[in-house]
Formats: C-alpha cells, sequence, structure tokens
C-alpha cells in the first residue's frame, strides 16, 4: 500500500508519500515548499513532479485550501493523532504536542492513549507566529538561517507579544536607533517562546513535544529548553500533519483522485467586484518632469528615511525638474540606506552632466540644519542627527546643491546654519551624514 498526504499550511506545502510493508508503515519521500500567497500553484507543481500514479490513495489536512483539492480531507487534530501513533515508540512519555507554524500556534494534550483530549489555541493576531518571524527578518534583508546565526549568541531585545503592529514597530526602532539585528532577532525568538509557554500554562511542562516550521528557529527552541523539561523535536517535525493524512490514508478508503484536474470548481457566497485595472482611464496620473543637471544650477536635495523605504530626490529650483532620484528599501539600516540613497544620485548627476566619475564637492545650504559630526568624527557641538525615526523622517531640510559639480578627492557636503549658532558652517564627506 503507497499514499500521499498532503498539508496545506498558512505558509508551506508539504507532501509525503508513505508505503506499508509487512504492516510497517515508512516514509519514502517527502518534499515542502513556501507557497508565497500562491498554494493552488505550489500544489499543482509538487502533485505534477512526484510520480504519484502508483499512489494507491490520497488524503490531504491543512487550512482552507485542502477543501478546494479533490482529494479526501481530515482536519488537522485527526492527522496530528495518527502522526502521534506513528512515533510513540520513541516519546513513550509524550504528554502533548505544539504545533508551532506559520499562523498559529496550538497545544494538544494527549490522554493515557495517545489521543487528543484538549487543544489549546492562541489568539489570532499574527504576532509571535512562524510568518510574523519571516515577515521581520525580510525587513531587516536578513535569511533565516542568517538570523538564526546572528541571535545565538546576542542578549535579547525586548518586544512587544501582546500585538503585531507594537511588534512591528519595537522592532522598526529598535534597529533605526541602532540596535544590533542580531539583538532584535533574539528578542523576537524569546517572544514566541513565551507565547508558547503561555499555550503550556495549564499543562505540566514536561514531556513536550514539537512540531511546524518554527522548529527550524534553534534560538527559539533553546528558550522553550529552558522552561520545558524533557522537551523533544522528531525528525518529522517539518511534515507532521501531512505525514498524519498519509497515515490515514493507510487506514481508510479515500476518494479516486484525477491528477490532471487536481481542484473542486470553487464557489463563494462573497460578491467580487471587476479588477482595479478595468478602471483605468479613470486615475490621472500626475508626473514632474525630470531634467538634465547644467552648470550653475541650484538645486534642492530631499530625504525621506521610512521604516520600509527610503526616498531621495534633487530637484532644481528654477524649474521644480527631477535631475536625480532613488527609491530603496530601509531593510532595518536607516544610515546605510540614506548613504546609498547619497550614493545613487551622486551617480545620476555624473551620468547626467556627462563628466568622469570623481567625487563631487556639493555645497549645501540646508534652510534648517540639524547637528551631525564633525570631519574628524567628534559629535557635533549641535547635537546628534536624527535619521529615520517616525516622528523625524531625515537628517537635512532641503539642502541647496551648487552645480557644477568639482571634481574633489570625496564628496564633500558644507552645512550652513543659522546665525548664532555654535558652529556656523560645517563641511564633512556625505558618507559621515
Amino acid at each position: 500500500m503507497k499514499t500521499l498526504g498532503i498539508c496545506c499550511g498558512a505558509s508551506t506545502i508539504s507532501a509525503v508519500v508513505m508505503v506499508r510493508e509487512r504492516q510497517v508503515a515508512r516514509v519514502v519521500n517527502v518534499v515542502s515548499r513556501a507557497h508565497d500567497g500562491n498554494p493552488k500553484l505550489v500544489v499543482a507543481e509538487l502533485l505534477s513532479s512526484m510520480e504519484l500514479e502508483s499512489c494507491d490513495r490520497m488524503a490531504s489536512t491543512g487550512r482552507k485550501l485542502r477543501s478546494l483539492l479533490s482529494l479526501s480531507t481530515i482536519s488537522e487534530p485527526l492527522a496530528v493523532e495518527h502522526a502521534v501513533a506513528f512515533i510513540k515508540d520513541r516519546y513513550p512519555q509524550m504528554k502533548a504536542v505544539v504545533s508551532a507554524g506559520g499562523e498559529t500556534f496550538m497545544v494538544y494534550k494527549l490522554d493515557r492513549e495517545g489521543r487528543i483530549g484538549e487543544v489549546y489555541s492562541g489568539n489570532k493576531c499574527a504576532s509571535g507566529t512562524g510568518e510574523f518571524f519571516l515577515q521581520q527578518i525580510r525587513r531587516m534583508d536578513v535569511g533565516i538561517d542568517d538570523a538564526v546565526r546572528y541571535a545565538r549568541s546576542e542578549k535579547p531585545y525586548r518586544v512587544s507579544g501582546r500585538c503585531s503592529v507594537f511588534c512591528k514597530s519595537d522592532c522598526t526602532h529598535a534597529t533605526n536607533k541602532g540596535v544590533p539585528k542580531g539583538q532584535v532577532v533574539a528578542g523576537l525568538c524569546r517572544m514566541m517562546a513565551n507565547k508558547v509557554l503561555e499555550l503550556l500554562k495549564n499543562i505540566p511542562k514536561q514531556d513536550i513535544v514539537v512540531v511546524g516550521g518554527t522548529t527550524r528557529n534553534d534560538v527559539m527552541m533553546e528558550y522553550l529548553r529552558e522552561e520545558v523539561d524533557g522537551l523533544s523535536i522528531p525528525k518529522e517535525a517539518t511534515y507532521f500533519e501531512a505525514m498524519g493524512a498519509a497515515l490515514w490514508a493507510l487506514e481508510n478508503e479515500t476518494e479516486p483522485v484525477d491528477l490532471t484536474h487536481p481542484f473542486k470548481e470553487e464557489y463563494s457566497q462573497f460578491e467580487y467586484h471587476p479588477p482595479l485595472g478595468d478602471f483605468e482611464q479613470r486615475v490621472t496620473f500626475n508626473e514632474m518632469a525630470r531634467g538634465k543637471a547644467e552648470d550653475g544650477n541650484r538645486c534642492i536635495l530631499g530625504l525621506d528615511v521610512g521604516s520600509t523605504t527610503t526616498k531621495a530626490v534633487i530637484v532644481r529650483e528654477s524649474d521644480r525638474r527631477i535631475l536625480a532620484s532613488e527609491y530603496l528599501r530601509t531593510n532595518g539600516d536607516p544610515v546605510g540606506a540614506s548613504r546609498r540613497c547619497y550614493r545613487a544620485l551622486r551617480e545620476q548627476l555624473f551620468q547626467s552632466t556627462g563628466r568622469k566619475r570623481t567625487a563631487p564637492h556639493l555645497k549645501a545650504q540646508p534652510e534648517k540644519q540639524r547637528g551631525g559630526r564633525c570631519e574628524n568624527g567628534e559629535q557635533d557641538p549641535a547635537g546628534p542627527t536624527k535619521t529615520g525615526t517616525s516622528r523625524d523622517r531625515g537628517s537635512l531640510s532641503q539642502p541647496r546643491l551648487q552645480l557644477p559639480l568639482q571634481p574633489r578627492d570625496e564628496l564633500r557636503v558644507r552645512l550652513h546654519r543659522p546665525p548664532g549658532a555654535a558652529q556656523e558652517s560645517l563641511e564633512v564627506p556625505i558618507e559621515n551624514l
């Protein structure tokens, strides 16, 4: 007997092929893939890439998508029960199973026979879930393996776990203040572990098995081990429910499946509006004209450092034409993003004027200038430059640039302050801004 089990998760599709020979079941193939918001495409690709013609039965479990598949479907708790029975010989003292996935955290309390007696689930807030963790490290431009490695040796920075909006703000403000990304990631891992511990408050914290995609997060698992005696992670953790569906199919008849048409016809009780693209002709797009930089131009430089993206533009005063612009992701590094914008503007000005790629000399006359760092690296008496916070977006306020650009050893900006300031002018390399 050969069966296929599919779990349609909130962020990942998992498929497991199992065989039973002489009353012994074993896993012969496992495929897991993130669906990135398009689960139907990933399911279709998995079904077409796996050799399923020889499968006698197929079943699915998971989220809403499972109801759209032309397969027999079972609930996640039922899939977990079958998977628990499969691994029980290795974990005879198992008291509960924690399913820590991309969308929700759940705890299945087991009775003496290994059946689910009670289910504890978290609230619907996304804070502390696996998908939320991935979103935050992507905002920091860090992959999951690097994020876990950074967090191993760092002290966790405290972030809110009550609300995803608050938690996101905590992470953004921390990186904007210069808190190392490793500390922020460690704080996220600690917060996620606390979410699991909250669900275990009515269960003895011992002999717990954890499954789900977040088991790949070693730092989070270590925080849990500090509080849970006998915490275990089976090798089947990342495809546990899919394996349970395949095991269920070994014991139960399933509906025949046409692999060329794996999905049912979709039905929805909701009405759908026409696509917004159908109304594009009703929208007027106003764009500022662009120009070419010329000698003698007086220009205004604008910089906006946001929590997600950073934007910079150079506009000619005389006709308000854009001479150079840049738009990029902040990636949790507002200072670095600002510097990348400045460099991009510099390159565009050189290309526009046809001059050689040597560093120009820019004279800036801001209408309002906050303090920065002096050329020798010491703190400017006027105070530190603030860049990229939610209350203060941008370190320069309308600096004016005088063309032509003259070759110099490095790009420098002269900052002029109002009369009476401790230091009325300051010339610094733009990389120091």
